[in-house]
């Protein structure tokens, strides 16, 4: 495109007047703006004030790798091939579980909801309650759609109001819900705080807190609910968990709520019990292993006690020789050999314990005891072992994302069916050698025990009962070292995970109604709804409006503009002849003097394409300014079927044109004289039957003929060119052709169509009049200083219309009603 053309330019141009014409336009509406601003901030303001203003808290914990103690994660569970960021969800998974965030309301005291009405706002109140109600867990509570309201009468007395259909009823200290339900509940009583209430449908005490303040509790409405935990869970467990950062195993913990001190005591519980579930879940081991040693422990304790007894009745009532030095040696390794058949039966009873435990146990194996607890080393079983507990942690993972029916699911199922099965034979061979090693060493032991059969009876007893005593101080020995050992690994568990950050009320965050933003929108609004509006009215406005509408549905050029008249006298351009309005026709005057290139004489005809587009109104001005030429001119009304123009300049109808063309009157007799100087008036006549033959008659023509011979300008005034072909009838007789249309009234599309029929009939010389403008800053009339030429390149080019500074209908200005006295005084 070249830049420096002169279309270019005019392009340019173009688009300056567009956008300078849409200023004005919405610039006219600033009232629209002002109201719709006012309204919309009004309804911002409303809605922030009465709306409950929600909070959001956080809290931030740091997930670490499990470590130390017997339940350290990498030696049993071999998480070495899973990646961080898969842990890292995996504690997401966990913090985000069903079974935290119920163990976490279970800790607190969220059974009962209070809340205060207050202005259209309902707000909990929560620890700012001036009372509390303390539930009988004994009793059965009502949830679900009920609330007790409660009126503080005095410091002794309140109201207490309930109602509800079709409740059920809770367990608190089950937490679960009973089969009992209640199909009616009215209550309205008036009762004293500490007072116990109990009906058949609940049963609860109301007391007073430190938050009581007589002067603003009294008579304030309040209630409560009871809430489920189930009800709960799906309230708290909408809250979010992100990392801090891609790179950062901190995750952030932020939970949304209209209480905040509410928000963060749940989120400071819920971290709490997260990293206590940690603690426990690593001390399970060492608990497990505490468990079955005491179990253990119970049984030897008890045999430990008789043979302790025994031994000690027997070495009273006997008289026992020391042994010598040969069958010492031979009593200490029998000793030796019983502490090893001991550690052998403890062994032995941990395989067959671990044995049935995986047997029962199908879910879990939270409660096994790892074999290093109890000092066995065997490679083989303690891989399967960790394989198998590896298997249930990864199982109890996915089933936080997935269904139990999931084929992944059902394939890791599988895997701990199979690794059941060779951890059952793994333990089952193991119990087998275990047993050939016992045997063996009772058979060591009564070879060995051959060598006392020489002593006396009274010796050989009290060796047997030794022998028997030392066995279970063994075993007794043996696992109290493994429990003090367990014991000490459980002290010296420490959490995984910490907290770094406990949520706070002071650093809460209000997310809704966000009071700036809310005004911004509004604000936007206020600006965008009337925008639209304006637009909208112009998208589907179907009348001619501006020049646009007009050059977009033809190539004839506009001649020129007529300004609204405000005027009682419809001839306004003689009755007020200083207007802008009278200025406007005679711009139209000088155009029409450019068009017809200089003629002394020529005939105008005035056409529209509907009625009440002001066609006889613009013929009568247009003729009484050229009357003002000091020129002969003649006014001619062809409207045959409405003659009317006769009406403003007080004259009649009973002959004219049609008695003219009927050859009832002659030329002379039909010619009126106005009021107006140098203005002869030819009205239509009484109304034909036939009035297109009567102007398509030869004697039209003549008529048309000698007219033009007599007078210098000769306006016409035709009927609506949409509605009838009279005009066209008359246009090859004429030198100029108005097509007017009226702004606001004139159909885009008839006007289309009417104006595309004179450009195929090559009709000469037609131009567009725009008739009642009403000029204002908009740019929505042709009042922003384009020539009345338009097309032509000529033109006055006044700018806003005319009347503005010089001339003006204020100065030396009379009243229309006394200038019609005076015209028709000189008639």
């Amino acid at each position: 495109m070249d830049y420096n053309s002169p279309n270019y330019n005019e392009m340019q141009q173009e688009q300056s007047v567009d956008i300078k014409a849409l200023y004005y336009k919405f610039l006219s509406y600033w009232y629209l703006f002002f109201i719709t601003i006012v309204l919309v901030m009004l309804i911002a303001f409303l809605f922030n004030k009465y709306t409950e203003p929600v909070y959001k808290v956080k809290t931030t914990v740091l997930i670490t790798e499990e470590k130390g103690g017997l339940s350290d994660a990498q030696s049993l569970l071999g998480f070495g091939n899973i990646t961080n960021t898969q842990k890292l969800q995996n504690q997401i998974g966990v913090l985000k579980s069903r079974s935290l965030v119920s163990r976490t309301l279970k800790s607190l005291n969220f059974n009962v909801s209070c809340f205060k009405e207050d202005n259209f706002i309902t707000s909990e109140v929560y620890d700012e309650s001036p009372f509390e109600v303390i539930l009988d867990t004994s009793r059965l509570q009502p949830v679900g759609n009920v609330k007790f309201y409660v009126t503080i009468l005095s410091d002794k007395e309140y109201r207490l109001e309930a109602e509800g259909q079709d409740l059920s009823l809770y367990n608190f200290n089950g937490f679960h819900e009973s089969d009992k339900k209640i199909t009616s509940l009215k209550y309205d009583k008036k009762h004293t705080f500490g007072e116990q209430l109990s009906t058949k449908e609940f049963a609860f005490r109301v007391e007073k807190t430190s938050k009581y303040d007589s002067k603003t509790s009294q008579n304030q409405r309040f209630y409560f609910v009871f809430n489920s935990l189930n009800a709960m869970i799906s309230q708290f467990s909408g809250y979010e968990i992100e990392p801090i950062n891609k790179e950062a195993s901190i995750v952030e913990i932020a939970l949304k709520g209209s209480n905040s001190q509410k928000a963060v005591d749940f989120l400071n519980r819920l971290s709490l019990e997260y990293i206590r579930q940690g603690l426990e879940k690593k001390n399970q081991i060492a608990i497990n292993t505490i468990i079955f040693i005491d179990g253990q422990l119970g049984e030897i304790r008890d045999s430990l006690n008789t043979n302790e007894n025994v031994l000690q009745n027997f070495r009273t009532s006997n008289q026992i020789m020391n042994l010598d030095a040969q069958s010492q040696q031979v009593y200490t390794g029998i000793t030796e050999l019983e502490k090893t058949k001991a550690e052998l039966l403890v062994k032995a009873k941990y395989y067959n314990n671990l044995k049935e435990y995986i047997q029962k146990n199908k879910d879990d194996i939270n409660g096994v005891v790892v074999p290093s607890a109890m000092g066995i080393e065997d490679p083989v079983m303690t891989q399967i072992l960790t394989q198998l507990q590896q298997l249930y942690a990864d199982k109890s993972e996915r089933l936080l994302t997935a269904k139990p029916n999931n084929p992944m699911i059902q394939a890791m199922d599988q895997k701990i069916i199979n690794t059941k099965r060779a951890l059952t034979e793994s333990i089952t061979n193991i119990v087998k050698t275990s047993d050939i090693s016992i045997k063996d060493i009772d058979g060591r032991i009564d070879e060995l025990s051959g060598f006392f059969r020489n002593l006396p009876a009274t010796q050989r007893q009290l060796l047997g009962i030794e022998r028997k005593y030392k066995l279970n101080d063994a075993i007794y020995t043996y696992l109290l070292q493994k429990r003090s050992e367990a014991a000490i690994t459980k002290a010296s568990n420490t959490p995984d995970n910490e907290i770094v950050d406990m949520a706070d009320p002071i650093v809460q965050e209000k997310v809704f109604p966000k009071t700036s933003l809310n005004y911004t929108i509004a604000f936007i609004l206020g600006l965008i709804i009337p925008l639209l509006y304006i637009l909208g009215k112009d998208y589907l406005n179907d009348k001619v409006v501006n020049k646009n509408d007009i050059e977009k549905h033809t190539n004839l050029p506009v001649i020129g503009h007529v300004l609204h008249n405000k005027h009682e006298s419809n001839i306004v351009a003689y009755t007020s002849p200083k207007s802008a309005i009278s200025e406007s026709f005679r711009a139209l005057r000088t155009n029409l003097q450019y068009m017809t290139q200089g003629k002394d004489k020529f005939t105008i005809l005035i056409t529209s394409t509907s009625v009440s587009e002001g066609k006889t109104f613009t013929s009568m001005n247009l003729a009484c300014i050229y009357a003002q030429f000091d020129r002969k001119t003649l006014l001619m009304g062809y409207d045959l079927r409405k003659p009317k123009i006769y009406q403003d300049f007080g004259l009649k109808n009973t002959v004219g044109i049609t008695s003219y063309l009927i050859g009832k009157n002659t030329l002379e007799e039909i010619i009126q004289k106005s009021p107006v100087p140098n203005l002869d008036i030819i009205s239509a006549g009484p109304v034909p039957p036939n009035p297109a033959e009567l102007i398509a008659s030869p004697l039209n023509v003549k008529l048309l003929t000698e007219l033009k011979e007599i007078y210098d300008y000769i306006i016409i005034d035709t009927p609506p060119v949409g509605i009838v072909t009279d005009a066209f009838l008359l246009i090859p007789y004429t030198d100029a052709n108005i097509l007017l249309v009226r702004q606001n009234l004139t159909n885009k599309k008839v006007f289309e169509s009417i104006a595309s029929d004179f450009e195929k009939r090559n009709v000469p010389n037609t131009t567009v009049l725009v008739n009642d403008v009403k000029p204002d800053r908009s740019g929505a009339g042709y009042g922003y200083g384009y020539g009345y030429g338009y097309g032509y390149g000529y033109g006055y080019g006044y700018g806003h219309g005319y009347g503005y500074g010089y001339y003006s209908d204020d100065a030396k200005k009379e009243d229309d009603t006394s200038m019609f006295k005076k015209l028709f005084s000189k008639s």
